[in-house]
């Protein structure tokens, strides 16, 4: 099995069960080794009391692309901490593009960079430290 194919298998026995990502409108754009694209447009209901979209939507976006692309080695792997800057509010309507990248990966531990994006717009820019717990995703031939 090639890496992309191991990464496309771990994101479709990841997405089966995320009913957080799915529920919030999220779509799995791609994933590949290392990496993966979510995105999600922000709906009424996501918007807080100053009229733009509350911040821990943005997080929640960047989080679930940080973990389909450390995941995407059909390695069971979970967040140990994650950071966020936010550059600039988002709005009703934006749709936001996460983009996950593996910055490092040794032993069990890794780093990913995750851009959120609005058009060329850089609106949050995350960072996520995870740790491999044992296990896998989907049953390799």
């Amino acid at each position: 099995m090639t890496p992309e194919e191991t990464a496309r298998r771990s994101a479709e026995a990841m997405w089966a069960g995320d009913r957080a990502s799915s529920g919030l409108g999220m779509s799995l754009d791609a994933v590949g080794p290392g990496t993966a694209t979510l995105s999600m447009t922000i709906r009424e209901d996501m918007v807080n009391g100053h009229a733009i979209g509350h911040g821990g939507y943005t997080f929640t976006l960047a989080d679930s692309a940080f973990a389909f692309a450390c995941n995407s080695y059909n390695r069971s792997t979970v967040a140990a901490a994650a950071e966020i800057r936010f550059r600039r509010p988002t709005r009703l309507g934006d749709r936001l593009v996460a983009t996950a990248t593996e910055r490092s990966r040794e032993g069990r531990d890794g780093v990913y960079d995750v851009l959120v994006t609005v058009g060329d717009e850089v609106v949050a820019v995350f960072v996520g430290r995870s740790r491999e717990i044992g296990g896998s995703l989907f049953q390799a031939p």
